[in-house]
């Protein structure tokens, strides 16, 4: 009996969506096929379709859960820090850790978007939804810290940019460059 056969929807879930995080993210969305996410996973195929009928559906739930586990993870850290200015600059700090890590390939949303943007419309949607996301967050920054909303654009620009670069140089340095134009930022609106 293959391994996949004897664990039930949701550990199956759960396994070719570690999977498929991890292929995705390391090798590009069009590069894994699902005969790897199920290798990968131990993952019966037949099991496989039952939980995500298509690749794509399977794209999309990856999607969603690295958004709402990446949103988390930043909020969590950036709310341990004293609420103002602090909290907001806690974004940079926080993309510094991130991008020294040693299996950073830059933004997986970015990524999927180059990838499939274009030819997934579904996709597209949920890359979309990623970054309002991040940029509304970053607006309730702003207004906890009773800055004003006109931060909000150069602010987002500067977490963006720094994502990409990092992904382009591999130095996570650029995370500590852009906290500095963030605070210039912050300081030119006191």
């Amino acid at each position: 009996m293959v391994l996949g056969e004897t664990m039930d929807q949701a550990e199956a879930r759960t396994r070719l969506l570690d999977a498929a995080e991890q292929l995705f993210y390391e090798r590009g969305i069009q590069a894994v096929g699902v005969d790897q996410i199920r290798a990968a996973s131990g993952v019966s195929l037949k099991r496989l379709y039952q939980v995500f009928p298509s690749k794509a559906d399977l794209v999309l739930a990856y999607l969603r859960r690295r958004d709402t586990r990446w949103l988390a993870s930043l909020a969590d850290f950036a709310h341990a820090r004293p609420a103002g200015d602090e909290r907001i600059l806690a974004v940079f700090d926080w993309l510094h850790a991130w991008f020294a890590e040693p299996d950073f390939r830059g933004c997986a949303f970015i990524n999927a978007f180059g990838e499939i943007g274009a030819s997934d419309p579904a996709a597209a949607e949920v890359v979309r939804a990623h970054k309002a996301a991040l940029r509304d967050y970053l607006a309730g920054l702003l207004r906890q810290a009773g800055r004003p909303d006109g931060l909000l654009d150069p602010l987002f620009l500067i977490a963006e940019g720094a994502i990409t670069t990092a992904a382009i140089t591999g130095s996570p340095e650029v995370a500590l460059r852009a906290r500095e134009a963030a605070a210039a930022l912050l300081a030119t609106a006191a």
